[in-house]
């Protein structure tokens, strides 16, 4: 019988999502000779990493590569992430968090989120935020590692803020260590299978033939193979996400790095920080029908920490996705795949995300579009649940009066949103599939944090007196005051544990 295993796995595009790529296929057939992974992609053609927020699923997918985190840290500039804060959304001069981490705990096996309910109601419950380690950390500039509770469990968890470019560096000297090939050149032109519509090779700068049995597109907003060469399609959700640009620009840090993600809402549209150990990421996203592009990069500009290092960076974007991901013997990973704004740091996980779909239902040599048609299935439905999610943030806002979010506070939304906000407004629960990345504490902050309080706790929770439940969630709150008083700063436990030398050197 033929071997009907892949032989040549390519990959076009480097960058984070070519290069996570490249790393996890390689660990996958560490002990498959059989299998040529070839990243293709030309140093004259730029990323567009700008740098990263990422998520907390970015720590055991590193772990799985043996990569050590404390050297990784040092390498990529990183610092800690605890969270996002969100300042502005909600009303000017509001303020709330969406963490890594759980709010309160049950009491006499009631849940936290009915029993702040009806303390809410009854107008004795601080912000839902004061019962959150993690979100307590982020606030007072704080972090340690994380350890479990009696129950087992961790008290909070963390992800990481890194320079993009570093990090696409350091997994490639990975990958290239672990057996993927490297090829630096320009790609002329793409050949297909005149019956079946397979790509079969990349015709490269300088007369070069690359063939392949399976291609990975993760070539950017392009999509050169899954969108210019196979014309898969695109679906745009502009009309639910209005916001169609970025504008980045890079300055000195001036503050000690907080260990979260900033969220500043802005006229039209939201401002990102991200502290990393050398500098800090600034973005604007931003609507063109609000703000044309040198209004916002004076208003980004106005609005940095520190001297820019850099010049601004227009990235003209369409949120949406890619109709299938994975059609004929073409894959696309990360921005040829779709784009969601970085609200939620999601762009890294949905890599990760895929990469994994695409292990788990993993080709051979013969056709079979079963596979295809599971992968892009379950694709669809966690992006629209990321979707949904992110519209969450605009839809809720209280910012009132002004034109950009008036219309998203207003506008039609989809059914599945519509109905996961009714359905907590009445019964406090929400809707979550066992794969959903964002799970009941992370929707419960978002509601929280907008004022968006069930109308229904479970009567178990009239079991407890509201003396007694007061006096509860007091000592909850002084068990996690003391827990973060007892944390190093943010910046004081970089340099103990993982500074790369100048913040080590501006600490002493």
């Amino acid at each position: 019988m033929s071997d009907i295993r892949l032989q040549s796995i390519i990959i076009v595009g480097g960058g984070t999502a070519g290069w996570m790529a490249a790393a996890s296929l390689a660990r996958k057939f560490a002990s498959n000779r059989h299998t040529k992974i070839t990243l293709v992609d030309s140093a004259q053609i730029g990323t567009i990493g700008v740098g990263e927020a990422t998520v907390p699923s970015i720590r055991p997918w590193l772990d799985s590569l043996k990569i050590n985190e404390i050297d990784f840290i040092k390498r990529c500039n990183a610092t800690f992430k605890l969270a996002i804060g969100f300042d502005g959304w909600a009303g000017e001069g509001s303020h709330f968090f969406h963490p890594f981490a759980e709010h309160g705990v049950p009491i006499l096996g009631v849940g936290f989120h009915h029993l702040w309910t009806k303390l809410y109601h009854c107008g004795r419950a601080q912000p839902i935020d004061a019962y959150c380690l993690g979100s307590q950390l982020a606030e007072k500039n704080r972090f340690a590692l994380p350890r479990k509770d009696e129950r087992g469990e961790f008290l909070f968890n963390y992800a990481y803020h890194f320079d993009a470019a570093l990090v696409a560096a350091y997994l490639k000297s990975w990958s290239q260590t672990h057996g993927v090939r490297h090829i630096d050149a320009r790609i002329e032109a793409v050949e297909q299978n005149g019956e079946t519509g397979d790509v079969t090779q990349l015709l490269l700068e300088g007369g070069q033939v690359l063939a392949g049995d399976f291609f990975i597109d993760c070539t950017g907003f392009q999509g050169l193979l899954i969108e210019k060469t196979l014309k898969t399609g695109y679906e745009d959700w502009r009309h639910w996400l209005p916001c169609d640009r970025a504008v980045a620009m890079p300055c000195e840090s001036r503050l000690d790095p907080a260990p979260y993600t900033r969220s500043l809402a802005c006229e039209a549209g939201w401002q990102w920080r991200i502290p990393l150990q050398h500098r800090v990421g600034n973005g604007y996203v931003f609507c063109s029908d609000y703000l044309d592009e040198d209004q916002a990069i004076t208003e980004l500009t106005r609005n940095l920490e520190g001297p820019p290092i850099a010049e601004p960076r227009m990235i003209p974007f369409v949120t949406g996705m890619r109709r299938d991901i994975w059609s004929h013997n073409v894959f696309a990973l990360g921005l040829a795949s779709g784009f969601l704004e970085p609200l939620e740091s999601t762009s890294i996980y949905m890599v990760q995300t895929s990469i994994q779909s695409l292990i788990n239902n993993f080709p051979t040599r013969h056709d079979n579009p079963y596979l295809r048609k599971e992968v892009n299935r379950r694709n669809r439905e966690h992006q629209e649940h990321l979707r949904d999610f992110i519209i969450l943030h605009y839809a809720l806002n209280k910012r009132v009066g002004q034109p950009f979010w008036d219309r998203c506070r207003t506008m039609a939304l989809p059914d599945s949103l519509a109905g996961q906000i009714e359905l907590f407004r009445h019964t406090g629960r929400i809707q979550a599939g066992a794969n959903d990345f964002f799970r009941y504490s992370s929707w419960l902050s978002m509601f929280a944090g907008f004022g968006v309080v069930p109308q229904y706790y479970h009567p178990s929770a009239d079991d407890i007196s509201l003396d007694d439940l007061d006096r509860e969630f007091g000592n909850m709150k002084t068990g996690i005051d003391r827990a973060v008083m007892g944390a190093l700063s943010h910046r004081a436990f970089i340099a103990k544990n993982c500074a790369v030398a100048t913040m080590a050197e501006a600490t002493t």
